[in-house]
C-alpha cells in the first residue's frame, strides 16, 4: 500500500492501542477468524471511509465489514469524537437505514460510488473489505455486502 502524507495523517489518528482494542472488539462480537493484519487493515479502511464521509456533500455508505470497525469505534465515545474533530471539525454520526430494505443491487451500488469517492480521495480501497468492487454479478448472498448505514453529509 503506498500511504500519502495525507493517508498517513489520517491512519495515525488513531492510536494502536485503540486500534488493538477495536481490533479485539470486532474479533469478539462477530468475526473470530479476523487475523491482526485483517484487523489493521480494516482499521484503515474505516478510517479512509470516515475521511471521505467528513468532506463529502454525497451519502457515502460502508461495506458490512468497513461498518463493523466504524460501530467498534462509535462505542469509544471520547476517541470517536477526538477523531472526528481532528479529521472533519465535526461530529461524524453514524445513520443506520433500517427502511432501506437492504436491496443487494443498490447496496452494490451504493458502496461502488463510495468505494470511488475513497480512491479519489487518494486512499486505497482493500478489495476484503469493499467486496462490491469485485462483484460485477455478485453469486450468493450479496446482501452481506451492505450494511444498510451511512454518514451524515455536510451540506456545503
Amino acid at each position: 500500500m503506498t500511504i500519502t502524507d495525507t493517508t498517513k495523517t489520517v491512519y495515525d489518528l488513531i492510536t494502536p492501542e485503540l486500534r488493538a482494542d477495536l481490533i479485539t472488539m470486532i474479533r469478539e462480537d462477530s468475526w473470530p477468524e479476523m487475523t491482526d493484519a485483517q484487523g489493521e487493515r480494516g482499521v484503515d479502511q474505516m478510517a479512509a471511509f470516515l475521511a471521505v464521509a467528513a468532506n463529502t456533500t454525497q451519502k457515502a455508505t460502508p461495506s458490512l465489514r468497513v461498518d463493523l470497525f466504524w460501530h467498534a469505534f462509535v462505542l469509544h465515545t471520547k476517541p470517536y469524537a477526538d477523531f472526528c474533530e481532528a479529521l472533519a471539525g465535526r461530529f461524524i454520526h453514524h445513520v443506520p437505514d433500517r427502511n432501506s430494505g437492504h436491496n443487494p443491487t443498490e447496496g452494490r451500488k451504493a458502496m461502488r460510488r463510495t468505494a470511488d469517492m475513497i480512491r479519489a480521495a487518494g486512499f486505497d480501497t482493500d478489495p476484503e473489505y469493499w467486496p462490491a468492487d469485485n462483484a460485477a454479478d455478485c453469486s450468493g448472498d450479496c446482501s452481506q455486502s451492505y450494511a444498510g448505514c451511512s454518514d451524515s453529509p455536510v451540506a456545503k
